[in-house]
């Protein structure tokens, strides 16, 4: 009897049967920890990270030692919390004396602009707000970015297209200015070599006042190199998301109007006494999903002090 139960386990049957429950539990195991992994990312999409940044440079007026700005950009129409009552809270904490704007908070592949609309007179409670449109505005249907357009005036948001404004403080001043992304120049849709023109273009028409700080809100990071030539203090920008997919020791994997490994996909660049910040942006586009790239909130702090200084 019991040579016969042993021959039954070690049959060619029995072994199949053995191989099979293996295969199914490692299929079940690695099935969960991509279930797991993927629940990780979708909570990731949703956690924001507040990171802050001390900006030094000696062209910053006195007056203006501490300065708060709190960046948001890329927004796409998405909610953090009930009614973005989760951003609206991080900002809040932060404690800005302006909020900059920096294009796409509304998504125009799906014409979304309805939370955006919601957003704009909570974000004008807590600060004074600074705007330029992104790609995605111009994206957006005629009517809709009208209607967005004038919410933001109406709630007393500075809509900066081409344009700049003083801000003063204890008798000096800086410059906010904007630029309007080179998608609402219908012709050159596809950027390159044409849309970098229209750009230096723009610059050229604004005629930044020389002699004072700057600070530049522009949508688009590619063209960081015109920022510098134009002597702009400190560019605020977005649309990259950071690359979408951040690489260990690698980076960003994928940026419009970048391509492959873009070349400014997050964080604080600086050419020629310019610096410019390339902001990860909230929501998501054409790719719902983000890897190891968090949404982000940008806090800067203006100093006057050198970077020696402010090291030391």
């Amino acid at each position: 009897m019991f040579s016969a139960i042993r021959s039954r386990e070690t049959s060619p049957e029995g072994k199949g049967r053995s191989a099979l429950k293996k295969r199914c539990a490692v299929i079940a195991v690695l099935a969960a920890c991509a279930l797991g992994l993927l629940l990780l990312m979708l909570r990731d999409n949703k956690r924001i990270e507040v990171t802050r940044h001390t900006v030094a440079d000696t062209a910053v007026p006195a007056a203006f030692e501490g300065l708060t700005i709190v960046q948001i950009s890329d927004l796409h129409d998405e909610t953090f919390g009930e009614n973005n009552e989760t951003l609206l809270s991080l900002i809040a904490g932060a404690q800005p004396d302006l909020i900059a704007v920096t294009g796409d908070i509304a998504d125009g592949n799906r014409q979304d602009y309805e939370n955006a609309l919601a957003l704009i007179p909570a974000l004008t409670e807590l600060a004074p707000c600074y705007y330029v449109a992104g790609n995605h505005e111009a994206g957006l249907l005629d009517t809709a970015f009208a209607q967005l357009e004038t919410c933001m005036r109406e709630c007393g948001v500075a809509v900066l297209s081409d344009s700049y404004v003083y801000l003063e403080r204890g008798g000096e001043r800086i410059v906010i200015a904007g630029l309007e992304d080179p998608y609402f120049v219908s012709e050159h849709r596809v950027f390159g070599k044409q849309g970098f023109a229209v750009i230096r273009e723009k610059l050229e028409a604004l005629a930044l006042p020389e002699g004072e700080y700057v600070v530049l809100l522009s949508h688009r990071p590619e063209v960081f190199e015109l920022y510098a030539e134009y002597g702009v203090g400190l560019a605020l920008t977005g649309h990259a998301h950071g690359g979408q997919v951040r690489l260990p020791l690698i980076g960003g994997l994928i940026a419009p109007h970048q391509g492959l490994f873009p070349k400014y996909d997050a964080g604080m660049y600086e050419k020629d006494g310019t610096k410019m910040y390339v902001n990860r942006g909230l929501g998501n586009s054409r790719i719902p999903l983000r890897i190891n790239d968090r949404p982000e909130i940008a806090v800067f702090y203006l100093t006057s002090q050198s970077e020696t200084e402010v090291t030391k």
